[in-house]
C-alpha cells in the first residue's frame, strides 16, 4: 500500500491506495509531514481531489477498493448516486436501500465510509435538514455542502 499526506481546504488529507485502487482518504488531525513526491498510484487522486476543492470537479473519476462489509460496501454506492450538491436524508437513504428500519444499520455504514468526499457521505442529513454525525467534524461537513452549492453565500463587504 502507498500513502501520501497533501493539504486541503479543511486540513491534511491522507490517501491510501495500491495498483488496485484509492481503499482510503481520510482528514487528520495529527501534524504529519505533506508528501513532497507523491506515489504515481496516488497521483490522480491527489490531483482531482485539488480539482474538487478548486471548483473544477463536480465528479470523481478514481479506481477505488474501499474494504469493508458486502452492506457496507452496497451504502457506500448508493452515497455515490447522490448527486453535487444535492443531500438526502438517511431516511431517504434506507428507503433506497429497501428497507426502512435498516436506518441505524446505514447510518452506520455511512459513518464508516473510507473514502472522505470521494464517496459523499457529507451529502446525507437528518430527516429535519440538520447536519448529523460526521467524522470530519460537523463544521466540515458544513463547508463540504457550502462548497457544492450553486448558490454560494456571499459577503456584502
Amino acid at each position: 500500500m502507498e500513502t501520501c499526506i497533501i493539504n486541503s481546504p479543511l486540513g491534511l488529507t491522507k490517501i491510501i491506495g495500491d495498483k488496485d485502487g484509492v481503499t482510503q482518504v481520510t482528514i487528520i488531525n495529527s501534524q504529519e509531514k505533506i508528501t513532497d513526491i507523491i506515489p504515481s498510484e496516488l497521483k490522480n487522486c491527489a490531483i482531482q481531489l485539488q480539482e474538487y476543492f478548486d471548483g473544477s470537479r463536480k465528479h470523481f473519476d478514481l479506481k477505488l477498493n474501499p474494504q469493508g462489509t458486502d452492506f457496507q460496501k452496497t451504502i457506500w454506492k448508493l452515497l455515490e448516486e447522490i448527486p453535487f450538491g444535492k443531500t438526502l436524508s438517511y431516511l431517504q437513504l434506507s428507503k433506497q436501500l429497501g428497507d426502512v428500519k435498516a436506518i441505524r444499520a446505514v447510518a452506520n455504514a455511512n459513518g464508516k465510509n473510507p473514502l472522505w468526499i470521494i464517496v459523499p457521505c457529507h451529502r446525507v442529513i437528518g430527516s429535519d435538514g440538520s447536519l448529523t454525525g460526521y467524522a470530519g467534524g460537523l463544521y466540515r461537513k458544513q463547508w463540504l455542502i457550502n462548497h457544492e452549492n450553486e448558490y454560494k453565500q456571499q459577503s456584502l463587504f
